[in-house]
């Protein structure tokens, strides 16, 4: 009976820190998979490019259309086919696998677990169909805010390299190296 007594205190007694050490047990390789299977996180990754190919497509066309006037002939079905190959040669799963140890670094088990639990869930599959939907809106809604702010941004370099060019002393141009 005393042993018993003694076996069920050193239990009762190593338990929490047996908890403790479970809850900040590293996450494993093969817990990070099963994370980013759960997320579709290959799906995702070029759903949100694909997203992203929009808004860079529409950036690239301000631009030329701000630094030339005009369009290149075939500029809006030679961007299309440029971003399709970019996402269609983009090595995702590379990437996916570079991207493990981060999580690693900063999930434990425990951590992965519960979010494989909630995105395992109706309300986790539905935020992963409906999230890129929600960043391509969103970011439908921020572009004229970013652009304004790019466009602001590159008037006030612009100005600071005029001043920086007055305030600076003149000094001769280097020499080209020997040959």
């Amino acid at each position: 009976m005393r042993i018993f007594l003694l076996a069920t205190l050193c239990l009762a007694l190593t338990a929490p820190g047996v908890a403790q050490t479970a809850d900040s047990d590293p996450a494993t390789r093969d817990d990070i998979i099963l994370y980013l299977r759960t997320m579709r996180s290959h799906d995702m990754f070029k759903k949100m490019m694909e997203v992203q190919s929009q808004s860079m497509q529409t950036l690239m066309r301000d631009q030329v259309l701000q630094d030339r006037g005009t369009l290149p002939p075939n500029f809006g079905e030679h961007m299309k086919k440029a971003m399709a190959d970019l996402i269609q040669g983009m090595p995702v799963d590379d990437i996916m696998q570079a991207m493990i140890p981060a999580y690693q670094k900063h999930f434990t088990r425990s951590d992965i677990r519960a979010m494989n639990s909630f995105y395992s869930s109706p309300v986790g599959q539905k935020v992963l169909e409906e999230l890129p939907v929600v960043t391509q809106e969103g970011m439908q809604a921020a572009m004229p805010i970013l652009t304004k702010y790019l466009d602001d941004w590159k008037t006030h370099m612009q100005e600071d390299m005029k001043d920086l060019e007055k305030t600076s002393p003149k000094t001769e141009p280097a020499a080209a190296p020997p040959q």
